[in-house]
């Protein structure tokens, strides 16, 4: 027997040893079989034995020794499925311990340095750098790719876990409940986008479900989303973060909304904290929510980080990232596996195209025209913005512009928003200007002098539902980048909110 098969057949009895502690249900008020700390340490004292001997039977397949190894690993499992069944039916037994028992093993047992390279395999390098916006990081251009042949990330599926674990259990019952409409939404925004940036994850050999994962409890899938602390992008990057992985501003566009750019520096974000935190996955993810420094106080590095579930560190981490780390763990579980859970995602038909403007268009007029064609519950303007994140969806392009659009619009373009009363109708609507009111101190009669001569900036209240574009044609003498630039805000959303108060300069035409 090879290593390998000593592996699997590891990682096959693990399985059973979950299943059996999982199938325990713990409820109020149930006569407990063992009770008490006595009890309890006795136990977790086997925890530790077993774990000394898998590891041992570990060394023994590691010298060619298969025979003996596959004895003793599986004496220290069926132990372990004994102890841990136990500590289920004990009142005052923490399973939390034999939870990142399990997971310590599991790691060592296929995670482990000695096993990164499986026989046949070879590690390859990043590509050079190309100069391309994005590129500029010297952590882009020079991590390695991991080379995995794994069901979710080096050989450990992420069931061998969820099978015991309390916390990843209850977010895949909040994203099938609560937050099934938000998994939905982030499952259809991905799927447009996912030619852009599920490619990224590939170069760099991480499994696309872990993208997802993040993707969904990060913005939902919003590629302009950003955080009251100023994460931004559909994969949330603060901005010095963003510039550490070469998300810089190129002409005023800031590529942290830039999919396949956040995703390219989202997979280097992972690949560099992986080798730090010695492949430990939920460390990783912890990590990218509540910062690399404050992970590596709590849980180490390398070869001696202690596993997330380690009562020790889940108990130190923030509130935040004790919920952060099991929604990503089950938004990637339910991507792969979906049917285990009597769940289904929409079918999506999401092949990229584009379109050639005949005439001037926004965004927004183009999701008035083009309707509810294929998209029958939201229509379309939160693909079109997130398929074209550098432009304002309120001002209009000029003709002949390229905009990216789902393959199927193409038809739908060319049919209703090229002329026609769908494209008259978008136009009048979204030349429609509304109203200023009067200052209240001028309604209520007072009386203000001005020489008429002079040119002062004027004030507006932001409402909502207003942005700068429909703010600078209701002026009618400003640009929105004269108005931006009065403000402090910045490109390319040009983010406001109901009831700010905004500086309207004077400026000519």
């Amino acid at each position: 027997m090879s290593t390998q098969s000593v592996r699997v057949v590891g990682v096959s009895l693990f399985l059973v040893v979950l299943a059996a502690c999982s199938g325990v249900p713990q409820r109020a008020g149930r006569p407990a079989a063992a009770r008490g700390d006595d009890v309890a340490n006795a136990l977790y004292a086997r925890l530790d034995d077993d774990s000394r001997r898998y590891e041992a039977g570990l060394a023994l397949a590691r010298s060619g020794e298969t025979g003996r190894a596959q004895a003793e690993m599986k004496a220290a499992l069926d132990d372990l499925r004994a102890a841990a069944t136990a500590c289920a039916a004990t009142r005052d037994c923490d399973q939390q311990r034999f939870v990142a028992g399990f997971d310590n093993l599991l790691r060592e047992g296929i995670g482990s340095r000695s096993d990164q390279v499986v026989e046949g395999e070879t590690t390859a390098s990043t590509p050079e750098a190309t100069g391309e916006a994005g590129e500029s990081s010297p952590l882009v251009t020079t991590l390695p790719q991991l080379n995995r042949s794994i069901a979710l990330l080096k050989g450990r599926e992420l069931g061998d876990v969820i099978a015991l674990n309390g916390p990843v259990k209850a977010a895949l019952e909040e994203w099938l409940t609560q937050y099934r409409p938000n998994l939905m939404a982030a499952y259809e925004n991905y799927q447009y986008l996912r030619f852009q940036m599920a490619p990224e994850y590939d170069k760099a050999g991480l499994p696309e479900a872990l993208l997802f994962g993040m993707l969904a409890k990060e913005s939902g899938g919003k590629v302009h989303a950003v955080s009251r602390s100023g994460a931004s992008g559909p994969l949330q990057f603060m901005y010095a973060t963003g510039l550490r992985f070469g998300l810089t501003t190129v002409d005023g566009f800031d590529q942290r909304f830039d999919p396949r750019l956040s995703a390219r520096a989202n997979a280097a974000y992972v690949n560099e904290q992986l080798a730090i935190f010695n492949n430990n996955l939920e460390l990783v993810i912890g990590a990218y929510n509540g910062g690399e420094g404050a992970m590596q106080r709590r849980a180490g590095r390398g070869e001696n980080a202690q596993s997330f579930w380690s009562p020790d560190v889940y108990g130190s981490v923030s509130q935040e990232t004790r919920e952060y780390v099991p929604m990503v763990l089950a938004a990637a579980w339910l991507f792969l596996h979906p049917e285990r859970y009597n769940l289904q995602f929409p079918k999506i038909e999401a092949k990229p195209g584009s379109i050639t403007l005949k005439r001037a268009a926004s965004i927004a007029e183009l999701t008035v025209c083009l309707g509810q064609d294929g998209n029958v519950h939201d229509g379309w303007f939160r693909t079109l913005r997130n398929l074209n994140p550098q432009l304002d969806p309120q001002q209009e392009e000029p003709a002949g512009a390229r905009i990216v659009v789902p393959q199927q619009l193409e038809r739908t373009y060319q049919r209703d928003c090229a002329e026609g009363r769908w494209q008259q109708l978008a136009a009048e609507l979204h030349a429609a200007v509304v109203p200023t009111p009067a200052p209240v101190a001028l309604a209520q009669g007072v009386a203000r002098s001005t020489p008429s001569n002079a040119k002062k900036d004027r004030s507006y209240v932001v409402r909502r539902g207003d942005t700068l574009a429909a703010i600078a044609r209701k002026h009618g003498s400003c640009s929105v980048r004269e108005i931006a630039v009065a403000n402090g805000l910045r490109a390319p959303h040009y983010a406001i909110k109901p009831g700010q108060t905004l500086k309207v300069p004077t400026c000519r035409r």
